[in-house]
């Protein structure tokens, strides 16, 4: 790593150092930075868990354990200026004992995590309510609910392994395990020191990032297991009929949102707002019913723009609907959403139209009560960026 002098025109090292050297350890620095930036290691990952010890008739201790966004468990563990000769066969371990959680487990773990190390400006979700590990993970994953869920299936866990350098007997092992269609992953961790300010570069070196592109991340098997669950085949017939009958209903009210939309086997059904990458969005849960309008462009501040934008008219907005709405900003995601709820057994086809009713009233009210101020909103925007 080295720093530019523009005015030279040249280019300075900056002094790598040890994690010994800077007196950082493993479990109070490395974990503690990888436990709440997961997402240093190239993925999308939910840490569940630190210092895991549960495993029966055993005293050992797995690091880091994590979701990843296909409901893979990624099995984590760190080691600072050498990765010593049994990290492999330590992480292989844990990764075996963690094949047979359960998805109840999963839950349970994290929900004991979230409860010990999480503070509760973390654990706070919108509107001052707690969320529950069960609702973390929906969120993380985008399920409607914890039964569309599936976590750890099959030989589907992932091994992570950190340290300052590697030993060839562990990066020879890792390749050789690559090659049998295990999923693991090394990453070399390198402090560095300029002036007093302290800098962490993370490389992935196994895989390569190349080869990982040329690699075959799931086997036949786990796919028929995944794409063939009674439950799911269930519940996108249910949306299917739901969505029929709806946009039937909108396309003989005067409210014209969805009059180009077909009928769709998702959770959601999307319309145009007038502005790019903003639908307003009707959703069907099996509890519960939601109009939103979803503020989802690829720019993450253009999306936390329009939303303070509209927020600044929150009693306007809130007058013309004539209800309190949930404005979500999710200043952690890319997008943002204002929305409306209603609690119901929405899969129950007795109360289809009901729920159709409920639909068309309130997606009807939020359109008036956003769209003009949206597209407002959005014309500021293009002035700003």
């Amino acid at each position: 790593m080295f720093t530019i002098d523009s005015k030279q025109n040249r280019i300075k090292p900056v002094k790598n150092k040890t994690f010994t050297e800077l007196g950082l350890t493993e479990r109070k620095h490395l974990q503690e930075w990888l436990a709440h930036q997961p997402n240093a290691l190239g993925d999308e990952l939910l840490i569940i868990q630190k210092e895991f010890d549960g495993f029966d008739d055993t005293k050992e201790r797995l690091d880091l354990l994590a979701l990843d966004k296909e409901g893979n468990l990624a099995i984590i563990e760190n080691k600072l200026d050498d990765s010593g000769r049994d990290v492999v066969w330590q992480a292989l371990k844990y990764a075996s004992y963690c094949a047979s959680l359960t998805k109840a487990q999963i839950v349970e773990i994290f929900q004991q995590y979230i409860q010990r190390y999480e503070s509760s400006s973390e654990v706070e979700a919108h509107n001052g309510q707690i969320q529950s590990a069960s609702e973390r993970i929906c969120e993380f994953l985008e399920a409607p609910d914890l039964d569309e869920v599936k976590l750890n299936l099959g030989n589907s866990q992932r091994v992570m392994l950190v340290a300052a350098n590697f030993r060839k007997e562990v990066t020879s092992t890792a390749l050789w395990l690559l090659g049998q269609g295990i999923n693991i992953q090394c990453f070399k961790v390198t402090p560095f020191s300029f002036g007093e300010q302290l800098l962490l570069n993370i490389d992935q070196i196994i895989p390569t990032p190349e080869a990982e592109e040329l690699m075959i991340g799931i086997s036949a098997k786990e796919a028929e297991e995944k794409t063939t669950e009674v439950v799911l085949k269930t519940r996108h017939n249910v949306r299917r009929e739901y969505w029929e009958q709806a946009l039937e209903a909108f396309q003989k009210s005067d409210n014209q949102l969805y009059d180009n939309i077909s009928p769709t086997k998702d959770h959601w059904l999307c319309a145009g707002s007038g502005v790019t990458g903003c639908p307003f969005t009707l959703i069907f849960n099996q509890k519960e019913l939601r109009v939103e309008l979803w503020l989802s462009k690829p720019n993450k501040e253009e999306n936390k723009f329009l939303f303070d934008e509209l927020l600044s008219n929150k009693n306007q907005i809130e007058d013309e609907f004539g209800y309190p709405l949930e404005w979500l900003r999710l200043d952690e995601k890319k997008q943002s959403r204002i929305q409306y709820t209603f609690k119901t057994d929405a899969f129950n086809k007795e109360n289809f139209q009901q729920s159709i009713a409920w639909h068309l009233e309130y997606m009807t009210l939020l359109e008036k009560a956003l769209k003009d101020l949206l597209l407002k909103a959005a014309e500021v925007l293009k002035l700003k960026y």
